[in-house]
């Protein structure tokens, strides 16, 4: 079959990721061997054969496709416990692993390799008895080829000779950790915030204008260039994943005997490479299911009355610091009592629980609704894989069906390191940021402001809107006290309506490298991410979709969000006693963990100090001892434990309590940091607001209030 270059283009793409997928099942089939096949290893190594064989389908690797559904058989069984992961059983999905390595680039190079996919298969299959595999004359034994030669082939290779394996060519792209451009990107935004405080030294001790200065503008300028060039480096389009979608869903509807249209929309979207990687498996198994799960055959939808050929539309938007993605049918909708059912039979009864509930039970791991077993469903690996897929990047997952009418799943992932143009704006004394792409206008003063039905409305271009005080929405603040015509007010579009907002001042607009708040702050929905100011502090970026629903929700009820500086509703009780509020010293190298856990601990009532590294914390627990030290481990200068040994040595501070935050996670540097006399061990990864609090209340003896319950 003649392939275009398009075609060829995907296939490539799809060598490359194999590459990676290969090497992490051999790892994950090698763990097996080793410590034995837990429920989770074993969901891990089939989400990485059944992403395999998916993306094989895609690009049409049939020999590659077959080979991966004969591993998921094979490991069916060892799931179900018939079948033990003896080491022959390891050595034979290990030797398909190597199998499927070397049929991708002998299929790219238009060699027939159907006879050796047939004996991976028969050899997958034997594995299961202890018996060799018969021989087949239709499926000969995989011959070992020899190495390459380094010199080139002959560009016609004589006639009966067999074609030399294919030399590898120069890629013209490199694969670089995430993680790598995260930290590359941080370093920038640090370096950018430090030329800004130069900037205000150079004001504030010189009277001059940094503007003025050209060294200090020229050095200004070129990281704004570096700046744009390391984001621009991470972002790339949807558009750059959707298009395999529809060979996906082609192939299928074929296979299926389904008339399917694939609607792709937002193809210009641009969102984070390494976000985008995460959501290209979820949405490749979205589609799937939509069209072998959703769309009915052809005659069932006319009969039901609806078009013959289904529909399903994937769409993508941003909104704030976050990508929706929506992969939507008309199909015949999700099934409940069947989710129920098979919930039930899995052990995990749904009864009591509404439907709004039940319905996420899909994206649990062995969960099919499938009548029977096939190369596209009937596992439950697919949706176990979206579930996945998202936790690692902290997205989510919405679920909407309507029986008969089809479903839509909507995917939110974080844009992390987006730059975003904001409005900044005042209110209650503090300084929010609002994305631009949400403002629809915005007034110093002058506003006309009416009452309708008893609710307080601003009129904007013939057009009657709510108005709310921004303070008040957030927590509940006392607005000021100024004629609500002669303060500001900005409107706001979220996805389906637009509010009116009173603030306190209009600072101005400003460009924004939007970080996500990380696990230390629960998801918020008042809150889209947080950016660095110059000073260090945290200016927060509101979500507009969330403050508009916040903001009819207290119109609706009559209720406020809260008290004056009332802590955030979603922030678990940690106050301390009323009298002689505790301190804290929060030492750590990174401006915005540092802010962020200074942040959480000031709203939960206690006094919090900052450190930067364990030198300058040495000097503050000198001068003015705190309660408490909350302190990272990696840190320039003098790291944690060295501090946390220090403060162990020292008489006059050897019971000061120490909470060691860290992203390491290993059992031995968990021992390390309880030798050099730590209290308490928590891992960034899994930090929250919740953890923290606790920790820091349980250490100095307070009780604090978890799930209604009072612990000491």
């Amino acid at each position: 079959m003649e392939v275009t270059g398009q075609e060829a283009r995907f296939r490539a793409m799809f060598a490359e990721e194999a590459e990676g997928r290969l090497a992490t099942l051999s790892e994950l089939l090698l763990e097996l061997e080793r410590d034995g096949g837990d429920q989770e290893l074993l969901s891990s190594i089939f989400r990485e054969a059944h992403t395999l064989k998916g993306g094989a389908a895609v690009v049409g690797l049939s020999e590659v496709q077959r080979v991966a559904h004969a591993i998921e058989e094979v490991l069916q069984g060892v799931r179900s416990g018939s079948t033990p992961a003896t080491p022959a059983l390891v050595d034979a999905l290990l030797g398909a692993v190597d199998g499927i390595r070397e049929l991708i680039p002998a299929v790219l190079a238009g060699e027939d390799r159907d006879a050796e996919a047939g004996a991976l298969v028969v050899g997958l299959q034997a594995s299961l008895s202890e018996t060799p595999p018969p021989a087949a004359a239709d499926a000969p034994p995989v011959a070992v080829e020899p190495a390459p030669s380094p010199d080139p082939p002959p560009a016609v290779p004589p006639p009966g000779a067999a074609a030399p394996p294919p030399r590898r060519s120069r890629r013209k792209t490199i694969r670089l950790p995430t993680d790598r451009l995260d930290e590359l990107v941080r370093l920038v935004g640090e370096a950018s915030a430090a030329a800004l405080r130069v900037g205000r030294l150079v004001s504030d001790q010189l009277g001059d204008e940094p503007a003025s200065v050209p060294e200090l503008h020229e050095l200004t300028r070129a990281l704004e260039s570096l700046q744009e060039r390391t984001l621009q480096a991470r972002m790339v389009p949807f558009g750059t994943i959707a298009e395999p979608l529809r060979r996906a869903s082609r192939d299928l509807a074929r296979s299926l005997a389904k008339s399917v249209e694939l609607e792709l929309g937002g193809q210009e979207t641009e969102l984070d490479r390494g976000v985008l990687e995460q959501v290209a498996d979820p949405l490749l198994h979205l589609v799937r299911n939509a069209i072998d799960h959703g769309i009915e055959p052809p005659e069932a939808r006319v009969a039901a009355g609806k078009p013959a050929q289904g529909t399903v539309r994937v769409q993508a938007m941003q909104l704030g610091s976050e990508v929706i993605v929506t992969v939507a049918d008309d199909g015949r909708g999700i099934d409940l009592e069947r989710v129920r059912e098979r919930a039930g039979a899995g052990g995990d009864s749904l009864d009591g629980v509404g439907d709004e509930e039940a319905l996420y039970a899909i994206f649990r791991s062995g969960l099919s609704t499938a009548a029977t077993v096939s190369d596209v469903s009937g596992r439950g690996v697919g949706l176990d894989v979206v579930r996945t897929s998202l936790a690692a990047v902290r997205g989510r997952v919405e679920v909407h069906s309507e029986p008969g009418a089809g479903s839509e799943f909507r995917l939110s992932v974080p844009i992390t390191l987006a730059v975003l143009h904001c409005l900044l704006v005042e209110a209650a004394g503090r300084r929010f940021a609002i994305p631009m792409h949400s403002v629809v206008s915005a007034e110093a003063a002058g506003w006309t402001e009416d009452w309708v039905e008893g609710q307080v409305v601003i009129r904007v271009r013939d057009q009657i809107l709510p108005v709310s005080d921004l303070a008040v929405t957030l927590d509940g603040a006392v607005p000021a006290e100024a004629p609500a015509g002669d303060r500001p007010a900005v409107v706001v579009a979220s996805m389906t309506r637009r509010h009116a907002f009173r603030v306190d001042a209009l600072l101005g607009q400003r460009n924004l490298v939007v970080k996500d708040l990380g696990r230390l702050l629960p998801r918020l929905s008042l809150l889209a991410g947080a950016a660095l100011e110059p000073d260090g502090s945290i200016l927060l970026v509101l979500d507009v979709s969330g403050l508009v629903d916040r903001a009819r929700w207290i119109r609706s009820t009559g209720r406020p969000a809260g008290g004056p500086r009332a802590a955030p509703a979603e922030a678990p009780a940690g106050l301390p006693a009323p009298a002689g509020p505790p301190s804290v010293l929060v030492v750590d190298d990174t401006a915005v963990v540092r802010e962020l856990e200074r942040s959480i601990l000031e709203e939960a009532g206690y006094r919090v100090r900052t450190a930067r590294d364990g030198r300058e914390a040495l000097a503050a627990l000198a001068g003015d001892p705190p309660d408490l030290v909350v302190t990272d481990v990696d840190m320039p200068n003098l790291d944690g434990l060295e501090l946390t040994r220090s403060i162990r040595a020292d008489r006059s501070l050897a019971g000061l309590p120490v909470v060691v935050v860290t992203s390491k996670a290993a059992d031995a540097d968990r021992r390390r940091a309880m030798d050099a006399g730590a209290d308490a061990y928590l891992i960034k990864g899994d930090l929250d607001q919740r953890s923290l609090l606790e920790a820091v209340g349980r250490l100095l003896g307070l009780a604090v209030q978890v799930a209604g319950e009072t612990r000491r």
